[in-house]
């Protein structure tokens, strides 16, 4: 009996000495594996979509359209809160545009915009109306503004001229960019939320490569630019008279 209690404590040994190998083995290889998820991202995108007088009265006629992007402040689920600054505010104070206008809203009040969704909405506006695609033009104001760089960087070849008002974007975007693109950047000097060097430094980069940029700086005035630069004269005359070669 003892001889075979003793052979039972020699096979346990045994097998510690082995398990402790293999840990050690496993230890010294690498725990870097392979995988792959297939992901779908869905959102839920309210928007307002102006169609411009003459729409209607020239059935063969195709128009421009500018997509225009809001600021955090008015993210959310309350569509009526994009209607406080930039293009919609001028729509419900009577303006008229010689192109369509969609103003989609971003439903998350401390997120980024969804770009990829921004571009299915407006793929699918163009798709189902009579949109030049030649003249597809983007801007955008603080959060959104940031947004209009982003997409300016993603897809080149879309559009036909950017206004960016008090926009932040990391200054490698410049090299990205269509350098036939007609771009127009406003900004004021005393904005405490995005400081007006953004722009000083990304229109600075973009002139020494040659771009053609127009910028608007102004004096005195704090994160609030959008107030002036959606009101500033022949703006609109200025996109409408672009278009993509």
């Amino acid at each position: 009996m003892v001889g075979n209690w003793g052979k039972i404590i020699e096979m346990k040994n045994f097998l510690v000495v082995v398990v402790s190998l293999l840990m050690t083995g496993c230890a010294g290889q690498s725990r870097l594996i392979e995988g792959e998820l297939e992901t779908v991202s869905t959102e839920n995108l309210q928007y307002y979509l102006y169609y411009p007088q003459a729409y209607e009265s020239n059935a063969d006629k195709d128009f421009g359209l500018l997509l225009f992007l809001h600021g955090g402040g008015e993210s959310g689920g309350d569509l009526e809160e994009i209607k406080k600054n930039g293009p919609p505010k001028l729509l419900v104070e009577g303006k008229e545009f010689p192109f369509l206008v969609l103003a989609p809203q971003n439903p998350h009040q401390k997120k980024w915009w969804n770009v990829e969704a921004i571009t299915q909405l407006l793929d699918s506006v163009i798709a189902e109306n009579r949109v030049d695609p030649k003249r597809i033009y983007l801007t955008g104001l603080s959060r959104g503004g940031g947004a209009a760089w982003n997409m300016a960087v993603q897809y080149p070849d879309k559009w036909a001229a950017l206004v960016v008002v008090c926009g932040m974007t990391p200054i490698p975007y410049a090299h990205w960019i269509d350098k036939n693109l007609p771009i127009w950047v406003f900004h004021g000097d005393e904005d405490a939320s995005i400081p007006v060097a953004e722009s000083d430094q990304m229109v600075a980069r973009l002139k020494k490569m040659g771009y053609d940029v127009n910028y608007t700086r102004y004096e005195g005035v704090g994160h609030n630019s959008w107030t002036r630069a959606y009101t500033t004269d022949g703006l609109y005359e200025w996109i409408a008279d672009q278009k993509r070669e």
